[in-house]
């Protein structure tokens, strides 16, 4: 069912609504880079450090699953250069921009990934991941390194492989009940490559007027998972690699990590090293084990599928576990440590100010009850095996 036929939900979705959803997301990306520079370095005062690892990386992963891809409308990287692709074709009488390149199709999503081990480094490792000012620092890095992959082959290719959010959200977007569909992909000219799904992988000369229709569809959760398309390998690794890693955030704060630590400094006294090496493992089990399992799929089926070949196709199946780990472990971080972007909605950069009035808010931390959160975690766990085994059976 597309919901844009709703008359209600395209005044929600035109251009006007658009534009201020655009410039919110826009302007939050220059206080939050601003308020790490500038604010206080005390990480609970500033605005930076919650808002980058509470509402955004956990806030916009839990709305991804359970409602839709809210990224692709948020990303500020893509928005602003596409609004750099307009002033460019406005400057230069009406010719587009062009990518200087094509994106290698054989390089797969490896970018993304190679970014994405770069953050998960970052979150579960990396002592100064709560500075303000290292946030806003590796935040202009990324940047630089998204806008230069933009140039070189073009917004919509480097989204699709190299801006590792995008790939990350989008597959927990899988999952979602809607999902956006771009379709009737025209052009006043030759079009080089058009897909019927994705018109982002249009190519198309300069002058052409693409028209493309947009539809925002329902659908059952976990349907999106069961259309896999082309999965690369290095798209079945990102995966593997987005379960192995909040898995290994949650291991962490166990005792078991804390005595393998207790263990490991006497013959490593660099405790970011022993987490290092712990990260890497974490995913190197991860993808031995997959591996493992699809050797032996291969070999009692008589090798009529290769064990490549029945990774990459059942890879999607693993998403409701790594969404079922990410509800389990950061429910609580987001209902807890997610309050206090309430005060430092008034006070950003932590100087003192009181411009909502809720300064003064304090945490509550009787929002929900230990065993609540015991009892979600433990359904949300439980469900999603269940629902990864249905879809694999499917």
């Amino acid at each position: 069912m597309n919901i844009l036929e709703w008359a209600i939900a395209r005044s929600v979705t035109g251009a006007g609504p658009m534009l201020v959803v655009q410039l919110t997301s826009v302007l939050l990306f220059v206080l939050v880079v601003l308020a790490g520079f500038l604010g206080s370095p005390n990480p609970v005062y500033n605005l930076a450090p919650t808002f980058i690892w509470v509402i955004w990386w956990v806030g916009v992963a839990y709305t991804s699953a359970f409602l839709g891809d809210v990224w692709g409308l948020l990303n500020p990287w893509k928005i602003t250069f596409g609004w750099f692709e307009i002033l460019w074709t406005q400057l230069n009488s009406g010719k587009s921009l062009l990518p200087i390149m094509q994106y290698p199709e054989k390089a797969g999503v490896w970018p993304a990934l190679f970014l994405f081990l770069v953050f998960a480094w970052v979150e579960n490792v990396y002592s100064g991941s709560i500075i303000p000012a290292r946030i806003s620092q590796m935040i202009l890095v990324y940047s630089v390194f998204t806008w230069l992959g933009m140039i070189l082959f073009g917004k919509d290719a480097w989204i699709k492989h190299g801006e590792a959010f995008s790939l990350a959200f989008g597959l927990f977007a899988k999952f979602a009940p809607t999902e956006v569909r771009l379709s009737g992909c025209e052009s006043t000219a030759a079009t080089i490559k058009t897909s019927d799904t994705d018109c982002s992988e249009s190519r198309v000369e300069p002058g052409v007027v693409r028209r493309i229709e947009r539809e925002i569809n329902f659908r059952p959760f976990a349907t999106g998972l069961l259309d896999m398309g082309k999965v690369s390998a290095s798209e079945m690794l990102f995966v593997l690699l987005l379960l192995a890693t909040v898995t290994f955030d949650g291991f962490t704060a166990t005792m078991l990590w804390v005595n393998i630590q207790n263990s490991a400094e006497k013959y490593m006294p660099n405790i970011m090293v022993i987490s290092t090496l712990g990260l890497i493992l974490s995913a190197l089990i991860f993808v031995g084990v997959y591996w493992g399992f699809c050797a032996l799929m291969s070999l009692t089926g008589g090798r009529r599928l290769n064990a490549l070949g029945l990774g990459k196709a059942f890879v999607y199946t693993l998403i409701p576990i790594a969404l079922a780990y990410h509800v389990a472990h950061f429910l609580h971080f987001l209902l807890i440590q997610g309050q206090l972007i309430v005060p430092l909605a008034s006070d950003p950069f932590g100087l003192g100010w009181d411009l909502l009035g809720t300064a003064n808010y304090r945490l509550n931390f009787q929002l929900v009850s230990p065993g609540v959160y015991w009892f979600v975690s433990v359904i949300a766990i439980v469900a999603g095996h269940i629902i990864a085994v249905f879809l694999s059976h499917s």
